[in-house]
């Protein structure tokens, strides 16, 4: 693709690029289970900003890999990340009712019903990665479960389940987050990187940088988002961490302590990117993103 493509036109094809995989993969609601294929489509298109996939796909570029190979990586963390809203969502967690501007999956099909959409939706992940044209499907799919799993997405939901109603210092609230969203932001980059030449050690070290940083970004900005917005604007309910009794980073920094740490962390992620010159262009557009985002 043309590397002098505007960012709003990068990131516009980029998104209609994993849209088109994730809707030609995905099963059919008339094969298989009806209901259980509508739960699961439901879940996955029509919204969403794609964050995760666009790492993909601004990290391969860094590798020189192929965007057809980046596909599989592209849809399989989105997958998992579309898996881990619909369970997050569901009573037993944060009993959220708005998701992408839209009732949530187990609102529009029952409990049973999104429950297991998550759980076909996180098999289907592996599913893509081992069938895809990566150069190892096996160290991706480990690279994903490590992310997904007990010290990662999933280990840092139990942390934040416990922390309801604890006072949580700055450490162990970056330390959560760093889990339950940085780890599959940072398989996004590893896994877009993957799909292309080998790194050196340096250069893995350098993009590592730029993802836990950007990670932890992302989440201080939607824990001011949850302040700041509207259900309008950001497509789910607004205030619900100060009303589970939630530790935030606003609750911690308060609001202009959590931009000013947004912002530093947005420096970060910018600087471990001077190594890879302009080949770096998207992920540093991609972190200017993340933190400057109103939704």
């Amino acid at each position: 693709m043309n590397p002098d493509l505007a960012w709003p036109v990068w990131l516009a094809e980029r998104q209609r690029r994993v849209e088109h995989v994730l809707d030609g993969a995905l099963p059919l609601e008339d094969s298989g289970p009806t209901a259980l294929a509508g739960a699961m489509r439901y879940a996955v298109l029509g919204g969403g900003k794609r964050v995760r996939p666009m790492l993909a796909y601004a990290a391969g570029e860094i590798a020189g890999a192929d965007t057809a190979v980046v596909d599989a990586a592209a849809a399989a963390v989105e997958l998992v990340h579309a898996y881990s809203l619909v369970h997050d969502d569901l009573p037993c967690m944060d009993d959220d009712t708005l998701r992408r501007g839209r009732p949530t999956c187990h609102v529009a099909f029952g409990e049973a019903m999104a429950l297991l959409a998550g759980d076909a939706l996180q098999a289907f992940a592996f599913e893509a990665l081992a069938r895809g044209n990566m150069p190892d499907p096996g160290r991706a799919c480990a690279l994903l479960a490590e992310a997904a799993g007990v010290h990662g997405m999933a280990g840092g939901q139990a942390i934040d389940l416990a922390a309801v109603g604890a006072a949580l210092g700055l450490p162990e609230q970056e330390r959560m987050h760093r889990m339950k969203t940085g780890a599959l932001i940072r398989a996004a980059v590893r896994l877009g990187a993957a799909c292309g030449r080998p790194l050196a050690a340096a250069e893995s070290a350098a993009l590592d940088a730029y993802a836990q940083a950007a990670g932890l970004a992302f989440q201080v900005i939607d824990d001011v988002l949850d302040v700041e917005g509207t259900p309008a604007a950001i497509g789910k309910t607004a205030g619900k961490d100060a009303a589970h009794g939630k530790p935030t980073f606003v609750s911690l920094q308060g609001l202009a302590g959590a931009k000013a740490h947004a912002e530093a962390l947005r420096r970060e992620a910018q600087a471990a990117l001077v190594p890879f010159g302009g080949a770096a262009r998207r992920l540093a557009e991609l972190a200017d993103w993340i933190v400057l985002r109103q939704h």
